[in-house]
């Protein structure tokens, strides 16, 4: 951080996350914006507006994890469900190839059950979703400080040249030229990388006038050997860091610091049962490297490595993360990938590097038990015993589909059998329950004028209790918890779970203690 780091940097490595989200290969999205700034410059935009369009590429499909679990809950996998939008496009084929997954991955009777509870009353779940991507793009690209025009066109990300996108309210040339370059290069870099130039000018004119800009598809294929040339051969990573139009947006140590935790906020947001886990595992591995006298510097790295450690929670469906039975041998393959995940989304940074060499090894156990590389004793840094052993402490603080959240002496006498079987540090494990504190701390509450009773229903809405269940939880009817729910949206300016959600870990709300 001697020369600080790059807003790029930062916005690129979580691009990759996206890709893993929309079961595409790393970097297509760096593809993506290498094409759109390519477009860019044919069209004859100006420095500022390339910027805008750099940022609004990087950004575009950042919100569509944030409601995985509703994807999931009716369609089976999150991540298979979103990676049709390659191989269908937008409007009725898509909506029918969607519709065709309700239930996928369930036995026969099963999926017909939630086939017809889609019917009934699931589609709630999925009215304005796209909308909502949107919108949520916006707010961590405020948070990110970029300017309002990227706002605009990343909150525009999903409207069309005909009318007919969402949340449908912009057409033709309403639609910010960012949001309809980035748009064609997103759809145009996969074809490209499946079928060639011929195969990305095909989908551009199939699609000119309708969800593309027809004047920019003339520009694409007019120009398409320029603008497709050397994708294969140059580093994205390297090539769209050193493309990042006017000058380079650093980050001090603080808002390097603010920005991961806004991505992190964002990442937690895939399931509601990991709201607020990052910032919660960052916070007690800083205190942990305070209780220890590690150096400030050192606790500051534990901070950081604390809120990336779970990045590659984007690559794992949530078909996975929010079942609430035992996993099969391929689900626990596919969780055993996630710290790698995170390691290759922050290796190409040379800031990020030493961060994602602590994520990739929190999983791992002194016995060579952990994984992804099934590491012993020396192999395993002190920065990843540190905050490996928060996040275990911190998972089992919060509740998860198989079970419900643990007391603090339960967890904490479950780290010390771990310690006697030989798979943590002994002096790591009391350095973290000590920092812990057993979650004595009070909370402050009433944001927003909320009621204790309503923060209440507010924690479990956010970990996606239904209002029956809510009621349940709490010993109430299910007209009073949906009165409740109602008033909670009004005062907090919330339209659903996911916005619902993002207030509750913005104002200390979440986890659970």
């Amino acid at each position: 951080m001697r020369e600080g780091v790059r807003l790029a940097e930062l916005v690129a490595a979580l691009s990759l996350g996206i890709d893993l989200g929309f079961a595409q290969p790393m970097e297509h999205v760096l593809r993506q914006c290498l094409i759109a700034l390519r477009l860019a410059e044919r069209s004859r935009q100006s420095a500022e507006s390339r910027a805008v369009v750099y940022y609004t590429a990087l950004l575009i499909n950042v919100g569509c994890h944030s409601d995985a679990h509703e994807q999931a809950k009716w369609f089976g996998d999150d991540i298979n469900l979103k990676s049709g939008k390659f191989s269908h496009g937008p409007g009725l084929r898509g909506v029918v190839a969607a519709l065709r997954l309700v239930g996928a991955g369930h036995p026969p009777l099963r999926r017909f059950r939630i086939g017809l509870e889609f019917l009934i009353s699931g589609h709630r779940d999925l009215d304005g979703m796209i909308a909502s991507h949107a919108k949520l793009a916006q707010i961590l690209a405020k948070q990110l400080g970029l300017s309002h025009a990227v706002l605009d066109a990343v909150g525009s990300a999903y409207e069309q040249w005909d009318g007919r996108g969402w949340p449908g309210k912009l057409a033709g040339e309403a639609v910010p030229i960012a949001a309809r370059i980035a748009q064609l290069a997103e759809l145009v870099e996969v074809a490209h990388r499946v079928g060639g130039s011929g195969a990305a000018m095909a989908l551009a004119r199939g699609r000119s006038k309708k969800q593309f800009d027809p004047e920019l598809v003339a520009l694409l294929c007019d120009g398409a050997d320029k603008i497709f040339a050397g994708l294969d051969a140059v580093r994205a990573w390297d090539a769209v860091i050193a493309a990042e139009p006017s000058l380079a947006v650093m980050l001090s140590e603080d808002e390097f610091d603010a920005a991961l935790a806004a991505i992190a906020n964002f990442v937690d947001l895939k399931s509601p049962f990991t709201l607020g886990h990052s910032n919660a595992v960052a916070e007690l591995a800083a205190g942990t490297g305070g209780v220890m006298g590690l150096p400030a510097s050192d606790v500051q790295t534990l901070r950081r490595a604390g809120l990336v450690h779970d990045f590659g929670r984007l690559g794992v469906s949530n078909s996975i993360w929010d079942k609430a039975g035992p996993l099969g041998a391929g689900e626990w393959e596919r969780v055993r990938m996630h710290p790698y995940f995170a390691e290759r989304m922050l290796h190409q940074s040379d800031v990020l590097a030493p961060l994602g060499a602590i994520a990739v090894q929190h999983r791992e156990r002194l016995d060579g038990s952990g994984y992804p590389r099934a590491a012993i004793g020396p192999g395993i840094s002190m920065h990843a015993r540190i905050v490996g052993t928060a996040d275990a402490y911190q998972a089992m603080r919060e509740p998860r589909p198989y079970r419900a959240a643990r007391t603090g002496e339960e967890a904490a006498k479950l780290l010390r059998d771990d310690v006697r079987l030989g798979r943590m540090d002994g002096n790591v494990v009391e350095a973290v329950l000590d920092a812990a504190g057993h979650r004595g701390r009070g909370r402050r509450e009433g944001p927003a004028g909320l009621t204790v009773r309503e923060i209440e229903v507010l924690r479990l809405l956010a970990r996606g209790s239904s209002t029956k269940q809510i009621a349940e939880q709490l010993a109430m009817s299910p007209k009073t918890a949906g009165n409740h729910i109602e008033h909670i949206y009004v005062k907090i300016g919330a339209t659903n779970r996911v916005s619902a959600s993002l207030f509750a870990v913005q104002h200390g709300l979440l986890p659970n203690s």
